[in-house]
């Protein structure tokens, strides 16, 4: 039964389904449905946005932890002063015809490896890896007072580690894989290491295991060998970086073999003037040695042979002619013109002819 009006009377039933009247959306309103749509996407892409966010700044604070961020810093802010340097006769190579050919890439293309410094006590940036491309900057920037050499591309390596011992295999690492350092320069740094006091082992041949473990044991063994040739000779040894591998093998070898002379090697070394001249007194080192290894001929009591029909027998003392001839019937100034002539040519080789007067 259908509800009635307030007037009292029934609705009127037609027999077709009542519709129901539809509200279209004024202007206003469609504008309000609309913010709030538009705010409600809003919302959603800020909150997916801050959570982004969030994710790249601890992917970055993770990667920094790391070493993987690079920065531009300014070359006078490197310091090279806490480890010290891989290479021997720094000058040298700061002047030499491969730092030229450096400084012409950098200067082409730019820096194109980054170098990697630490942080130091101080919070100072202490070079650890790329000596030459920093090098290489300093120098283009003095000769050029171009802006684009006053900066360097740099990993920074910001973990807090107490193993000193690591900071320097970091350092000789990728010159070690480059095989770009001389064995003199390896053992260098072996004996600057057990010399720093921040590293407990003192012993430098023991370090070369820690420092060189990637190398193969025979490497090392020659690396040892010149750690206890640079610490024997010292300063006298006046450019290590020219010694090749076997002539300090060598050299190590006699110094063992015969350590009185280490003291008379010292100071020929350090009277020379030129590479040329260390050179020929370290050979003439080794000679001297191999002269006095060599095995003696041993002495025989006898020995005989034969000349002709005649057989000589030799010892100590004596010399027997045994021959078919019959020496009463030779005259005795011929016999004696004979021995004189022995005598003289058993001692002419000695370069004074010894003649017995008969």
């Amino acid at each position: 039964m259908a509800d009635r009006n307030k007037f009292g009377f029934d609705a009127l039933d037609t027999g077709l389904p009542s519709k129901r009247r539809e509200r279209s959306v004024g202007p206003m309103g469609a504008a309000v449905r609309e913010a709030a749509a538009s705010l409600q996407e809003t919302t959603e892409a800020k909150v997916e946005q801050r959570r982004r966010n969030a994710e790249d700044a601890k992917a970055f604070r993770e990667a920094e932890a790391s070493g993987l961020v690079l920065r531009r810093l300014s070359i006078g802010d490197v310091r090279t002063d806490d480890l010290p340097r891989d290479r021997l006769e720094l000058e040298a190579v700061a002047s030499s015809d491969e730092m030229e050919e450096l400084k012409a890439s950098i200067r082409a293309r730019g820096q194109r490896e980054p170098i990697e410094v630490f942080l130091d006590p101080k919070g100072r940036y202490q070079l650890k890896k790329g000596w030459r491309r920093l090098t290489a900057l300093k120098q283009l920037y003095l000769e050029t007072d171009d802006r684009a050499f006053s900066e360097v591309v740099a990993r920074i390596d910001n973990a807090e580690t107490e193993d000193r011992v690591a900071r320097y295999v970091d350092m000789v690492e990728e010159n070690v894989v480059r095989e770009d350092l001389t064995f003199a320069e390896m053992a260098q740094v072996a004996l600057a290491a057990a010399s720093d006091p921040d590293v407990p082992e003192t012993d430098a041949e023991a370090l070369v295991a820690r420092l060189y473990g990637s190398l193969h044991k025979m490497k090392r063994s020659y690396i040892r060998s010149f750690v206890f040739l640079l610490a024997e000779l010292g300063t006298s040894l006046q450019w290590p970086r020219a010694v090749t591998r076997n002539v300090g093998v060598e050299v190590v070898r006699t110094m063992k073999a015969q350590p009185d002379r280490v003291g008379g090697l010292r100071r020929a070394l350090a009277a020379v003037a030129a590479v040329e001249d260390q050179a020929q007194v370290l050979s003439d080192f080794i000679a001297d040695r191999r002269k006095e290894d060599r095995p003696k001929r041993e002495r025989r009591e006898k020995y005989e042979f034969h000349v002709g029909t005649t057989k000589v027998t030799a010892r100590k003392g004596e010399c027997r002619i045994v021959s078919g001839d019959d020496f009463a019937d030779i005259p005795k100034d011929r016999l004696m013109r004979a021995i004189r002539a022995f005598e003289a040519a058993l001692h002419e080789e000695e370069g004074n002819p010894r003649v017995t007067q008969l």
